[in-house]
């Protein structure tokens, strides 16, 4: 098995992961609900854009570096949520955490993420997001906020696409429940109660900088702005919740044209490689969330695995920036993409279309 510092492209992780997890574990972290649609589609609304570079530009210091909630990130990455991460790596969610802290980005944790929001806080001292599933009322909300306050989280998400757990056929065939869905399921009916009176309640009572996470249409984005939202999070819960949906780099756009400027865009769905999140960050992304990659690199190497994917997801991301022309994000525009057929069928892997050539 190869060390972290062994690994050299990013389908190794997706290797090494299948290969030491469970098959239970690893159909949770690659499946999604019901025939996968949205999932695939995912990857196909990625796979269909095509880049338009410019040439002749002075390219040799890229800085693919931003600023969100105050602080500087080497890359436009938040390690995204994940229930169940204690499943993947021993440790939980300190370990994203941790190599977040390493190489300079954001971990958002789950709120049904061992070892919890005092456990991940006081894992180490770098700035970090939590990520909350409504399992109670106003008062059980409140004192989550106050909690991740006092715990110096620099930002707070509201998850608001899973109101009904969705049927994953993957875990279903095989009877199989993950660590935080046996544990943290009770209460969902209060998921089902979360409205917009509830998100102006706590914006009227809280500083705290508020995300939504699973805003899919540019009608709730209006409504997420005019709530006083501070970040949109464009999600599909990485086609694990509502099947036929949309693609979400299909949806990014009239979201990003909704949103104006007026809050910050944080998106995922299929983020598999750093031509992925520079296209994602054209099509309107201030950042984008990390699910699978970050789950399949933890399962392979544990946090030196995650500071390695992140290492080689930076060296893509200033390569893909470097030969579009540009230095910054912000010489980026719409003319940068172009519609384009996809050349492999879309499914989870199909970012790693060398693991099907047996590498």
């Amino acid at each position: 098995m190869k060390s972290a510092a062994e690994i050299m492209t990013m389908q190794e992780f997706a290797k090494a992961a299948k290969e030491k997890l469970p098959v239970e574990s690893w159909d949770y972290l690659i499946g999604g609900a019901y025939t996968e649609t949205t999932l695939k589609r995912n990857r196909q609304s990625l796979d269909r854009m095509a880049f338009r570079p410019r040439v002749l530009n002075d390219v040799e210091n890229v800085n693919p570096g931003i600023e969100l909630f105050g602080h500087k990130l080497r890359l436009p990455v938040i390690m995204a949520p994940i229930g169940s991460v204690q499943d993947f790596v021993e440790g939980g969610g300190a370990v994203p955490t941790k190599a977040a802290a390493r190489f300079g980005c954001y971990h958002m944790l789950s709120s049904v993420c061992m070892p919890f929001l005092e456990g991940v806080a006081d894992s180490v001292d770098y700035p970090k997001i939590y990520q909350l599933y409504v399992r109670g009322n106003a008062e059980w909300i409140d004192a989550h906020i106050d909690r991740a306050i006092a715990a110096g989280y620099v930002a707070f998400c509201f998850t608001v696409d899973l109101d009904y757990y969705s049927r994953r056929e993957r875990d279903i065939a095989k009877r199989y429940q993950s660590t935080s869905r046996k544990t943290q399921a009770s209460g969902e009916e209060w998921q089902k109660r979360f409205n917009w009176e509830d998100i102006k309640r706590i914006r009227d009572k809280y500083d705290i900088p508020l995300i939504l996470k699973g805003i899919a249409t540019a009608e709730d984005a209006v409504k997420c702005v005019a709530h006083g939202i501070d970040a949109v999070y464009v999600s599909n819960h990485g086609g694990r919740q509502l099947d036929h949906g949309r693609g979400g780099a299909d949806v990014l756009p009239e979201i990003a044209k909704a949103v104006n400027g007026k809050a910050k865009i944080i998106f995922d769905g299929g983020i598999m490689r750093g031509a992925d999140l520079v296209k994602a960050m054209i099509l309107g992304a201030d950042c984008v969330g990390i699910g699978r990659l970050q789950g399949l690199a933890a399962a392979a190497a544990g946090e030196e695995g995650l500071i390695r994917m992140l290492e080689i997801l930076e060296e893509e991301v200033i390569a893909s920036l470097g030969m579009l022309g540009v230095e910054t994000w912000d010489q980026l525009d719409p003319s940068y993409l172009h519609p384009a057929p996809e050349v492999t069928p879309a499914h989870v892997m199909s970012a790693f279309p060398l693991l099907e050539e047996g590498y």
